[in-house]
């Protein structure tokens, strides 16, 4: 498995970029939609409200002491994945929030589809990320460390994780309201669909690729046995 996947790097890599860039959106419409955001981004929107810098920004930092304490927990060090997937993250968060025609609607009902379409879109992102199997995020590597550590049931770990953060990212001032409730509710299922839709598309993807060049693969060994 490891060999396919080093064979196949840059289009994993493409795919892994698609998602991250895909999921960015969905987390830039859900905070900019104004109808509540999801827990972790509660937290980084009230480090920006209390400490300048950018959301982007905390979300890099806060991913980063994540991740040591990801590594201090396991005993190991974190993949390349999960480094790439703070850093890009937060850079595309920034990116997209200075698109200027990406604006809060003015009425309710346009907050909500924004938050619908933000949720559905940060979704599929995760999926495909996830697809190009190329290492978690640090949130992911965290939950999966302490259940590694303590033996604890997974959904278990991430509800403490998610009621934690959010709490102190309501301390912060940051957005909570319905659609954090609604988010936390129905991210977990929707996320379980996209990733099984877009695993099957992945892998679909990967084995083409994989097939075409497979032939160039053969004749290349074969004219390496001619001239030896």
């Amino acid at each position: 498995m490891n060999h396919l996947i080093k064979d196949q790097i840059v289009p994993r890599f493409l795919i892994y970029l698609a998602g991250l860039l895909i999921m960015s959106l969905g987390i830039v419409l859900l905070i900019k939609a104004d109808f509540g955001a999801p827990p972790w981004d509660v937290f980084h929107v009230g480090l920006y409200y209390q400490f300048g810098l950018t959301i982007g920004t905390w979300s890099i930092i806060v991913g980063f002491i994540i991740l040591a304490i990801s590594a201090a927990i396991a005993g190991q060090f974190p993949q390349i994945g999960a480094f790439l997937n703070m850093v890009l993250v937060g850079l595309f968060i920034d990116m997209y929030f200075m698109l200027p025609f990406l604006q809060t609607p003015e009425t309710w009902t346009g907050k909500f589809f924004m938050f619908l379409s933000g949720t559905v879109i940060n979704a599929y992102g995760m999926g495909i990320y996830i697809s190009a199997r190329l290492g978690a995020g640090p949130r992911d590597s965290l939950m999966l460390a302490v259940t590694s550590r303590t033996g604890w049931k997974v959904q278990y770990v991430r509800a403490a994780m998610e009621i934690l953060v959010l709490f102190f990212g309501w301390l912060l001032g940051g957005p909570v309201f319905i659609g954090t409730v609604l988010y936390s509710l129905f991210i977990g299922p929707l996320a379980g669909m996209t990733l099984r839709q877009m695993q099957a598309a992945a892998d679909c993807i990967l084995k083409k690729l994989s097939k075409k060049n497979m032939p160039l693969s053969r004749d290349a060994h074969f004219h390496n046995q001619r001239e030896v």
